[in-house]
């Protein structure tokens, strides 16, 4: 039930240049995304950002720079489980959780959390962090999905279940960015 940073895999799925301007709730998606970025890094957590079709629709925001180390993979499937280079390199990884966040919540972000629950995985869907062009889309995204057996959680849920435990390096650190 708890996300643990040992065990899980932060997926930032899409958050491009010209995707972004058209969703509803583009500043908190990213300034959420960012604090999970930060948050992963400071507690060990493999990031794998996706790009649907960079060409058409640019690059990841600039404000979402990428830790070392990590795999900015381009699709062209929804499902970044459809996709076997995405597939592959989350295998790879050994986790069994997985942590999403991205745009469009009831698109790339449903199909991608609906291959890996169905291929036995953990996933939680981090609703802070991720938006569609219409509150209808969001709300049906994680309707569907807590009815399927993803966890949904807030950016500060998967920040303090990662640290665990206040008064750490770690947990001094992430502080100023959840107040």
């Amino acid at each position: 039930m708890l996300i643990r940073s040992a065990e899980s895999v932060l997926v930032v799925i899409d958050i491009q240049e010209r995707l972004l301007p058209a969703m509803r709730s583009p500043a908190q998606t990213v300034r959420n995304t960012r604090t999970l970025l930060a948050a992963a890094q400071e507690t060990g957590v493999p990031v794998l950002i996706t790009e649907q079709y960079p060409e058409g629709l640019g690059p990841t925001v600039a404000d979402l720079s990428p830790p070392p180390d990590t795999k900015v993979l381009t699709k062209t499937h929804f499902s970044c489980m459809e996709d076997a280079t995405f597939a592959d390199a989350f295998r790879k990884l050994g986790r069994k959780q997985a942590v999403l966040a991205g745009i469009e919540a009831h698109i790339c972000v449903t199909q991608t959390a609906a291959g890996l629950i169905e291929q036995g995985y953990e996933v939680f869907l981090v609703s802070d962090a991720t938006s569609s062009r219409t509150a209808e889309s969001e709300q049906a995204a994680v309707t569907r999905l807590a009815a399927n057996g993803a966890g949904i959680v807030t950016t500060e849920m998967v920040v303090f279940e990662w640290l665990g435990q206040a008064g750490t390096p770690a947990f001094k650190k992430l502080l100023p960015l959840i107040k």
